[in-house]
């Protein structure tokens, strides 16, 4: 199929700025952003760069988002960046198992692939979100054999250590050895980008419309939901 010149010229352009900003919102380029939304050949010329560049261009409500594949570490982070990031130094793989968890933990408290919207609550307290993945991590434990996990892939004992051997600190340290700082941590790096708003002095998590939006429209259908609950409460099929 042959493409005009100026559409492939406007392509270009759309997926510059995705490379850039990671997003387009319509009222950041209304002029790419309309030329996008009308022309199934822009459209087509972007999503194939997007395949080019290991990465998923999809529209939901009036934003245009960059999704890089999870293979990509070139846009995205690779495990071991990840683990840098988020885990204390020296960190083992329980330790970055059990950063992923706590994301998983943030994201079913916050939406329930329910109802025309899947958010289910406005704010989260980091109290509260401690005390949640303690009482997951408990009930993964209790309910799941070493071999169960083994035959699933989830190592409920392995990440309830890491946790347990992070120290608790009223005072709010920051340190990646303390259970506070662990989640300081993470909930900074999630602030970074662009899915939460944390709001410190409050120790008050609340979520942008990012993240509304990813899991409203891709993340959050009602497979991936159960998914979700069955990796944090161990439920049954």
């Amino acid at each position: 199929m042959a493409y005009e010149i100026e559409d492939i010229r406007v392509s270009q352009q759309i997926f510059y700025y995705l490379l850039e900003h990671y997003e387009m919102p319509e009222d950041a380029e209304p002029t790419l952003y309309k030329a996008y939304l009308e022309s199934e050949n822009i459209q087509n010329l972007v999503k194939t760069q997007g395949d080019v560049a290991q990465s998923n261009i999809e529209r939901y409500g009036d934003v245009i988002y960059l999704i890089p594949k999870e293979e990509n570490v070139f846009l995205g982070f690779s495990k071991a960046k990840l683990k840098e990031t988020l885990c204390k130094s020296g960190g083992t793989d329980k330790d970055f198992y059990l950063s992923q968890f706590v994301i998983l933990t943030i994201l079913v408290e916050f939406f329930d692939g329910q109802g025309a919207t899947s958010k289910s609550r406005d704010f989260l307290r980091v109290g509260e979100l401690q005390n949640h993945i303690s009482e997951y991590l408990k009930q993964g434990v209790e309910n799941t054999t070493e071999e169960e996990e083994e035959q699933k892939g989830i190592a409920y004992r392995n990440m309830y250590e890491a946790y347990e051997a992070l120290r608790s600190d009223e005072k709010g340290s920051r340190k990646r050895t303390t259970k506070e700082g662990f989640l300081y941590t993470i909930l900074t790096f999630l602030e970074r980008q662009g899915l939460i708003v944390y709001v410190e002095a409050d120790e008050m998590i609340t979520t942008t419309k990012k993240l509304d939006n990813l899991m409203d429209w891709n993340l959050l259908n009602q497979n991936h939901y159960y998914r979700i609950r069955k990796v944090l409460k161990n439920e049954q099929d």
